[in-house]
């Protein structure tokens, strides 16, 4: 990290740019990834990345550039080019840097320095095991584990000092299934916000199980016919839709733009009663929770959507003065390479009161999205399209036959007033999110709902 002192003459260098705002955020962090493919060692790597990133606010106006030098002087040319023939020097002192305690609630029980790459290896040869007791028809297994240490320094001209210590580790799977018409492949991938107890703790024939029997079965599914229908869509990962289409559209980098549908719409009802949503960065040990934000604001619960009423946005800095709102600790950042801004932590849609068993029964014909894949969307306007990993035909209220394919095509704003039911199943799912800046861990999540209309495409 960074001497104190070095700080304090970047940040007051900040201020004999004319800089309104000055911020100092160094990041020391080791991340490290092993992976077996067909039971043979396909990659053992680890990397460090160190480098300090520099900020200054004239205003509104956003100036922002980083190095991996951390030579002072070299920290202050970087400084002096961001605020070069902006405005003039302003007068006075800063406050005196004070650092902010953190409170710690993700404990890491083993640390991951203490655990030998043999038992790491022998854990996935156990993985890939598992798997493939489901069937000569598994013709592939890859399995791996992904961590990283990330160590965060934050100080700002207001005289904010935090530091921060962020542990991920998230375990990899995927089986490929062949009979009949061509691969089908099943994915399972968990993380978490922890140590290497991660890895110890996890139900490792569970997770085999639904990554083998997901492809299996749609190795042997057809295809459904494409057309306006009812879905009942999945828990856990199901919760990417609402995440992608109605998730980032809620935060201030896409409403301070103008570049939302649910933009001067708090307040207002979005969905039917029966709809909540929640965007927490404080859950213990989760995928996408932190202590702090990356601009040192402790992190919180922020209710976006309650009963079917948009209650807030997700704000940073920028956002919160642009859009009128306060702070929710929502700053983020992939590393000291990006500029912060707003941007989901763990978003999830409530439990609801109805079974998922009386959704299906609601239904003459439709689809059961079991599970969910990647898609695409545009922010602006809320239009998205997701492939369906796993799904099945819904027909005279009973699920039938498995079918491949299947995406789901609409806009999240016109999607949200047509969720009707809503389970009491809530699961929640690891995932990684880019925007502007950068990747970030992501947890996404909601019980089983029921969709009433939506474009399904298909055959």
């Amino acid at each position: 990290m960074l001497s104190e002192s070095t700080i304090s003459k970047i940040l007051d260098h900040g201020r004999q740019q004319g800089a309104d705002f000055t911020e100092v955020f160094v990041e020391d962090s080791v991340s490290s990834n092993l992976s077996l493919l067909d039971r043979k060692i396909d990659e053992i790597s680890s990397s460090n990345s160190f480098g300090v990133g520099v900020r200054l606010l004239y205003g509104d106006d956003v100036y922002y550039g980083y190095s991996s030098d951390p030579d002072e002087a070299n920290l202050l040319r970087l400084t002096a080019n961001l605020g070069q023939s902006q405005r003039e020097g302003q007068p006075g002192g800063l406050p005196p840097l004070q650092q902010q305690a953190v409170e710690d609630i993700h404990h890491v029980a083993i640390n991951p320095e203490t655990v030998s790459k043999s038992e790491r290896v022998e854990l996935l040869r156990q993985l890939d095991k598992l798997t493939r007791k489901h069937g000569e028809a598994i013709q592939q297994v890859s399995a791996g584990m992904v961590e990283k240490r990330r160590s965060v320094l934050i100080a700002n001209s207001e005289g904010l000092w935090v530091e921060d210590g962020r542990s991920y580790s998230r375990m990899r799977l995927s089986a490929v299934a062949e009979k009949g018409d061509g691969p089908q492949m099943g994915m399972e991938s968990p993380g978490m916000l922890g140590g290497y107890e991660f890895f110890q703790n996890l139900n490792l024939e569970e997770m085999a199980e639904s990554a083998a029997q997901s492809a299996l079965k749609m190795a042997d599914a057809g295809y459904i016919e494409g057309g306006t229908m009812p879905v009942v869509l999945g828990n856990g990962f199901g919760g990417v839709v609402f995440h992608e289409a109605c998730g980032h559209p809620l935060e201030t980098e896409a409403i301070r733009k103008s570049a939302s549908p649910f933009c001067g719409k708090v307040g207002e009802a979005v969905g039917q009663s029966i709809l909540t949503a929640i965007d927490d960065g404080t859950i213990a040990n989760k995928w996408g929770s932190c202590n702090v934000d990356d601009e040192g604001k402790p992190t919180q619960r922020t209710v976006l959507i309650e009963n079917g009423i948009l209650k807030s946005y997700l704000s940073d800095r920028i956002g919160a003065k642009q859009v009128g709102v306060v702070r929710s600790g929502s700053a983020r950042r992939e590393s000291y390479k990006f500029a912060p801004v707003s941007r989901m932590r763990n978003t999830f849609i409530t439990p609801g009161p109805n079974s998922v068993d009386e959704m299906i029964r609601s239904i003459d014909f439709g689809l059961y999205a079991k599970k969910m894949g990647g898609g695409s969307v545009n922010p602006g306007t809320g239009e998205f399209n997701f492939a369906v990993q796993e799904g099945y035909v819904i027909r005279n209220g009973r699920i039938a036959e498995p079918v491949r394919g299947a995406t789901l095509i609409g806009k999240g704003h016109e999607i949200l007033p047509k969720i009707s039911m809503i389970a009491n199943d809530l699961e929640l799912a690891a995932g990684m999110c880019g925007a502007s800046s950068g990747w970030v861990p992501t947890t996404v999540g909601q019980p089983t709902l029921k969709i009433d209309s939506i474009l399904v495409g298909g055959r």
